[in-house]
Formats: structure tokens, sequence, C-alpha cells
């Protein structure tokens, strides 16, 4: 199947952030998302009129070829509500990629659990401080495993205390990685250091948004 995604970036970098943080991966960022997180950082890529590259499937694979990277990530926006996302990913995992899906967290996992080359997810809850926790999609929960990996994105400590709630009412570091991050601009990393360390929170990683480090923080194809 030769279908065409709407891309509004593809370009080669490191995984800033989660269990492949620091490696070489292919991104491809999907326009489109059906929430609005009040700290969004690709806010851009979500409006209508939001220029789009439209590459069929081959066209994405001869790029990803000439990259020489073994690693894709596909995000957005929410790259699970593109169509024809699902033949996407199998076609990745044909061809050898190892596929990663960024997913906001209110979009059904279960249609794409079962495909032959199943990704892995990481997979957002939104705290309450995003105005979008009433979007997550518990059920979700369920479906993940060792591999996958819930994030929490905070920006204070009433959104760390809803993410250990969370993390222990579905057992969740029982069932993959779990990541907190700290909303660039708004709470500092020591804040989340220092709460694990009061909280004696095991079993959970703090993770920095290494891209945004290394390059300026607004700075986009990186």
């Amino acid at each position: 199947m030769n279908a065409t995604y709407p891309l509004v970036e593809k370009f080669i970098s490191i995984n800033g952030e989660g269990p492949k943080a620091g490696m070489m991966a292919a991104f491809l960022r999907m326009k489109g998302c059906n929430l609005r997180c009040n700290y969004c950082d690709t806010s851009w890529a979500n409006v209508p009129d939001c220029p789009a590259e439209s590459l069929t499937t081959n066209e994405l694979l001869a790029w990803l070829k000439d990259t020489g990277t073994v690693n894709v990530t596909l995000t957005g926006g929410e790259p699970l509500l593109t169509p024809h996302i699902d033949a996407l990913i199998e076609t990745l995992g044909e061809a050898g990629y190892e596929v990663e899906i960024e997913t906001n967290g209110s979009v059904d996992l279960s249609p794409f659990c079962g495909l032959s080359h199943r990704p892995a997810f990481t997979m957002d809850y939104k705290c309450p401080d995003s105005g979008m926790e009433a979007h997550m999609l518990l059920s979700n929960f369920a479906l993940l495993r060792e591999g996958d990996s819930v994030k929490f994105v905070v920006s204070s400590t009433g959104d760390l205390d809803r993410a250990m709630e969370i993390t222990k009412q579905y057992q969740l570091t029982g069932r993959c990685r779990v990541y907190l991050s700290a909303v660039f601009g708004r709470i500092e990393p020591r804040a989340l250091t220092e709460y694990m360390i009061a909280h004696r929170w095991n079993d959970v990683r703090l993770q920095l948004q290494m891209h945004k480090f290394i390059w300026p923080p607004e700075q986009r194809g990186v």
C-alpha cells in the first residue's frame, strides 16, 4: 500500500528523551492533533493551514534508506490519528526499522497492538496543569508492556502528586518504563529530583529534553 502522509517535518537527530535518549533517529512529524495542551511546543504543527509535505510510503522508505538510521520515531501532533498510519508502521517494521510512536494518551492503542510489527509506545499522561487530563484514555494502560513507556510532563508539584497517584493506581512501574519530564521554563528539573527523593519514589526516571540543551529550545528540525 503506497499511501500518502502529511508531514510537517522529517529530520535526523538524536532522541531527546525516552528509552533511546541519545541515540540517532529519524523523526517523522505528522500534521494535526486532537488536544491543545497549554505548554505544547509544536502547536504550529496542529493548525489547519500549517504547510505539510505529502509523501508516499515509497518516498519515505527511500528517504529513510538514505539517512542510514535504524530508529524511526513517529510523532506529531498525534501520529495515530493519521489515516493509514497502521500500514506505515507495518511497512517500516517489515523493512527492519525500530519504530517508536509518541502518542498523547487520548487515542486507543488497541488497533495498533495487534500489528505484526507492533511498535514501542511512548504514551503521555496529561497532568492537570496541561488542561487536557479529562481526555486521557485510561484503558490504554492495560495494553502497555515492557518496552513501552509512560511519560508524565509536569508543570508543578500538583502535577507530580497526580503522576504519583496514577503510577501507583495502575501499577505502571511493574508494566513499563515511567518517566517524569519538566515543562521547559515552568518547573526546574531539580524540583522533580527533590520530589522523587522526598517521596522515596523508586522505579521512575527523571528525563531532560536533551535536544533543548543542545540546540535553542525553540529550534525546529532537531
